[in-house]
């Protein structure tokens, strides 16, 4: 399970990053799209990192919303 940042782009789409794997961003035209593309960036980030023997670095971030 991994915690998901999603926002909307400048260029009108929707931005997705999974902040525990460093790089691992990715958009989509709706939220909808960018959750899916998003899920299979994680998979893919993932896989290759098992491929290439190296470990497969642990959730740790947490989120936390503030009013300003």
């Amino acid at each position: 399970m991994r915690q998901v940042i999603i926002y909307p782009g400048e260029d009108g789409f929707w931005v997705a990053e999974c902040p525990s794997l460093p790089g691992c961003v990715s958009q989509g035209d709706s939220r909808e799209a960018a959750v899916s593309n998003i899920r299979e960036a994680i998979e893919g980030y993932v896989l290759a990192l098992q491929d290439d023997g190296l470990p497969v670095p642990e959730e740790h971030f947490e989120a936390l919303l503030l009013a300003v």
